[in-house]
C-alpha cells in the first residue's frame, strides 16, 4: 500500500466512524452558479464557512464527480492542502473535497475554490436543451414553442445535491446556502429564498437569492425557465409567487385555488409563523415526483397545471398543502435520519388533510381517511406492513400511517394539548433536527398523559389495527357510520333471495357511498339494470365517473343516458365514456368521434390521443385525414411532450400494432429518461415490440 493510499484509507476510515456534524459546524456557503446547456455542465465559485467544534484534522464537503481549481483556505490565505490524486482535484472516489489541515477548536474558516461538474447524472436536470435537431414538425410556431419550455431544474431529495452543488448529504448539517445565478436573461431563475438583486450584463442577467436560515443541503434548489408569476399575501403578509407558463393564464386560477387560504390555515393551525421569507410554487416538465419541498421553493409536475374542467378530478391542492406543510415538518425541523422519516411524511400528509378539510369540508376529511386506512389494510393483509420507525418502510406507511397515527393521538389527548405539543416541538427545535421521543415528549408534557402504550402500538408494531381506526370514524363521521351500516346490511342480504343494490343506493345519502355501488367489486353483482338508470341520472360527478370507468358492458336501454356521460364537465368520465360507447354501439362511433373531436382533456391530452386511435381504426371515418392523425400520434411520443403525453402516445400506438420507425426510435430515447418510472415502462414495452 502506497502512501497516499495510506492517507486516502485513514482519513475516509476516519471521517466515516465519526460524523463530521460531531467536529464541524458548517454556517454558510455563497455559490456563485453558471451553466453550459449544450453541454450539461455545471460550474461556478463557492465559498463555505464553518466553525470547528473539536480539533480535528481534516474536513470535508461532499461533491460528486467534481474537478476543481484555485482552492484556498482563509484566514491563512493560503493554496489549501487536498487529499487528491492525480493533476487535477479529482479527489479521492471521486465523491468529496478533502481539506487537510490542523483544524482548531473553536476556530472559524473559510473555503474559496472553483468548481466544475460534467453531465450530473442525478439533482440537476437540463430538460430539452438538445432537442432543435429532434424537431421535424413544419409548423415553425410550434418549434419556437417548445422551444420556450427549455428549462433546468433540481431535485435533491434524499442527499443528491452533491452532484451539482459542493455540500454536506448530512442531513444534520444545516447551512445558510445564497446562490447568486448567472444565465441567459430571456429566461426566468427561481432559488430558495428572497430576491434581492438582479444584475442586468450583455446577454446575461446575474440573479442574486438569500436565505436569512439555515437549512440542510438536500433542500437546496433551483428552477430556470420562462414563466410569468402571480403574487399574493398571506394574512401575516408572506409573498406567495405563483408561477405559471406563459401560454397558461387561464390556467392559474385553478391550478393555485385555495392557495391563500390554504397557507393562512396551517399558518394559524401549526400556532408557529412561517419559517421563511416567502413561498414560491414552480411547476417544471418530467418531474420525477408529484413535488418537492425545497424550502421556500416548491417544484412540481406540471401535470397538476389545471384548468376549470380538470380541477374536478385532479387538482394541485393536496400536493401544494403536503409541499406547504413540508415548510415546517421537515425544512425547518429535519429528522436525524430514516428511523424518524414519518416526522416529515406523516406531519405533512396529515396536515395538507386538515387543509384541504378546510376547504372542502368534514366529510371530506373523513373519507380521505378512510382511503388511507384502506389501502394500509391491504398493504396488512398482504403482509407488508412495517413499523413506522422502520427506515425501509413503504410510502404508504410513511405518509398514511404517520398521518392516521397523528390523528388517533390528537384523539387519544384532544385539541389542546395536541397543538400546544406540536407549537412547542416546532419552537423548541426550530432549524435543528429532531427525533421522535422528541416529539412525543412534548406531547406527554402536554397532556399529562403517558403515551407508552400508544407508541408500542402505533409506531413500534407493524400492523395497522384497522378496526380501532374504523371504529373511530365510524364514532366521528356520520358518512362513515352510514357506510358501515349499508355494508352491514349488504353483507346480510346478499345471500337471501331477492338481493338488490336498491336499497343501499336509494338509502346512501353521500355521493361517495352511492358511487361504491357502482366500483368494480359490486357492479358484478347488479341483475336488475335499472339501477343504472337511477346512477345516469344522478346530477353528481363521483356517481357518474364510476358508472363512465366500471359500466363496460352498456344495456341497449340505457344506451342514451350513457350518452350524456360525454357531455360531462370531467375529463376522466369523458374518456372512459367515449372508449365504452365506441366499443358496444359500432354505428354510432363516427357521432361519438365527431362530438369529442375537439377534447384535449388533461395534460397528458388523455382524450385527444384516444380519439386519434379510435379515429385512426374507425372504418370510412375521414379517410382523408387518416395519414394525419397517425402523424400527430406518432408525434406525441417525441420527446418534445411530456412524458405523461409521450407514454400514452406509446400505449395506444402498440395497442393499434402501429408503432413504426419514428415511435421505435422516440421509444428507445425513451429507455434512457431521467424519471425512471417512465424508463422502466419504456423498457418493457421495447422488449414486448421486439419479441
Amino acid at each position: 500500500m502506497n502512501y497516499l493510499r495510506f492517507i486516502f484509507f485513514f482519513f475516509a476510515s476516519f471521517l466515516g466512524f465519526c460524523q463530521q456534524t460531531e467536529y464541524v459546524d458548517f454556517k454558510r456557503i455563497q455559490a456563485d452558479i453558471g451553466f453550459d446547456v449544450y453541454q450539461n455542465k455545471v460550474y461556478g465559485e463557492i465559498e463555505c464557512t464553518f466553525e470547528i467544534i473539536k480539533n480535528v484534522d481534516s474536513v470535508y464537503l461532499d461533491a460528486i464527480n467534481m474537478r476543481f481549481e484555485r482552492v484556498r483556505m482563509y484566514p491563512e490565505n493560503k493554496e489549501a492542502d487536498l487529499l487528491h490524486r492525480g493533476e487535477v482535484f479529482n479527489v479521492n472516489d471521486d465523491k468529496k473535497l478533502i481539506v487537510k489541515h490542523g483544524f482548531k477548536k473553536g476556530q472559524k474558516y473559510s473555503l474559496k475554490f472553483l468548481f466544475f461538474r460534467n453531465n450530473p447524472k442525478k439533482a440537476l436536470y437540463f430538460i430539452d436543451w438538445d432537442v432543435v435537431n429532434d424537431v421535424t414538425s413544419s409548423d415553425s410556431n410550434f418549434n419556437q414553442n417548445y422551444i420556450e419550455k427549455r428549462q433546468i431544474w433540481t431535485q435533491g431529495q434524499g442527499k443528491y445535491t452533491s452532484n451539482w452543488l459542493p455540500s454536506i448529504d448530512d442531513m444534520n448539517d444545516k447551512i445558510e446556502f445564497d446562490l447568486s445565478i448567472t444565465f441567459d436573461k430571456n429566461y426566468h431563475v427561481i432559488a430558495n429564498g428572497n430576491l434581492t438583486n438582479k444584475q442586468i450584463n450583455n446577454s446575461t442577467i446575474t440573479w442574486y437569492y438569500d436565505m436569512q436560515k439555515p437549512m440542510s443541503s438536500y433542500l437546496v434548489a433551483l428552477a430556470i425557465g420562462k414563466c410569468k408569476k402571480k403574487v399574493e399575501y398571506s394574512k401575516s403578509d408572506i409573498p406567495l409567487e405563483m408561477y405559471y407558463y406563459p401560454e397558461d393564464s387561464l390556467k392559474v386560477e385553478p391550478t393555485y385555488r385555495y392557495t391563500k387560504q390554504i397557507f393562512d390555515f396551517l399558518e394559524e393551525e401549526i400556532g408557529v409563523p412561517y419559517p421563511w421569507q416567502n413561498y414560491k410554487m414552480v411547476p417544471v416538465k418530467d418531474f420525477l415526483y408529484a413535488g418537492m419541498e425545497n424550502t421556500s421553493l416548491n417544484i412540481y409536475s406540471d401535470a397538476f397545471v389545471v384548468d376549470s374542467i380538470a380541477f374536478v378530478d385532479r387538482n394541485f391542492v393536496n400536493i401544494n398543502a403536503h409541499e406547504l406543510a413540508h415548510q415546517w415538518f421537515g425544512d425547518m425541523v429535519t429528522e436525524t435520519s430514516g428511523t424518524h422519516h414519518w416526522l416529515q411524511e406523516g406531519f405533512a400528509t396529515y396536515y395538507a388533510l386538515l387543509a384541504e378539510k378546510e376547504v372542502f369540508g368534514e366529510d371530506y376529511y373523513y373519507w380521505r381517511l378512510y382511503e388511507y386506512a384502506q389501502e394500509l389494510l391491504e398493504q396488512d393483509k398482504a403482509g407488508q406492513s412495517t413499523s413506522l420507525l422502520d427506515p425501509k418502510s413503504s410510502s404508504i406507511t410513511f405518509y398514511k400511517k404517520g398521518a392516521w397515527v397523528l390523528h388517533m393521538l390528537r384523539k387519544k389527548v384532544g385539541d389542546k394539548a395536541f397543538k400546544e405539543a406540536v407549537r412547542n416541538y416546532l419552537i423548541k427545535h426550530q432549524f435543528k433536527n429532531v427525533e421522535t421521543d422528541y416529539f412525543i415528549g412534548e406531547v406527554e408534557k402536554a397532556s399529562g398523559k403517558d403515551l407508552n402504550e400508544f407508541i408500542n402500538i402505533w409506531l413500534k408494531d407493524k400492523s395497522f389495527y384497522y378496526s380501532k381506526c374504523f371504529d373511530k370514524l365510524k364514532k366521528d363521521s356520520p358518512m362513515i357510520s352510514q357506510l358501515d351500516e349499508l355494508e352491514n346490511e349488504l353483507l346480510f342480504s346478499s345471500h337471501s333471495p331477492g338481493f338488490s343494490l336498491h336499497h343501499y343506493y336509494d338509502n346512501a345519502t353521500y355521493a361517495e357511498i352511492k358511487s361504491l355501488v357502482f366500483s368494480k367489486e359490486l357492479i358484478k353483482l347488479v341483475e336488475d339494470k335499472s339501477i343504472y338508470k337511477k346512477g345516469l341520472n344522478s346530477n353528481d360527478i363521483k356517481v357518474r365517473q364510476a358508472l363512465a370507468q366500471n359500466l363496460i358492458d352498456i344495456p341497449l336501454e340505457l344506451k342514451a343516458d350513457y350518452e350524456s356521460l360525454l357531455n360531462d364537465k370531467s375529463y376522466i368520465t369523458v374518456e372512459a365514456a367515449l372508449s365504452n360507447l365506441w366499443r358496444n354501439f359500432t354505428e354510432d362511433r363516427k357521432k361519438y368521434l365527431n362530438q369529442t373531436r375537439n377534447m384535449v382533456g388533461f395534460n397528458n391530452k388523455n382524450i385527444r390521443i384516444l380519439w386519434l386511435t379510435l379515429a385512426l381504426i374507425t372504418e370510412n371515418y375521414k379517410i382523408e385525414n387518416k395519414e394525419q392523425y397517425f402523424n400527430e400520434l406518432v408525434d406525441y411520443t417525441n420527446s418534445k411532450y411530456g412524458f405523461e403525453v409521450r407514454q400514452n402516445a406509446f400505449q395506444y400506438l402498440n395497442y393499434i400494432q402501429a408503432c413504426n420507425s419514428i415511435c421505435k426510435d422516440n421509444l428507445k430515447q425513451a429507455t434512457v429518461h431521467h424519471n425512471w418510472r417512465f424508463s422502466k415502462f419504456a423498457q418493457k414495452l421495447l422488449k414486448s415490440i421486439d419479441r
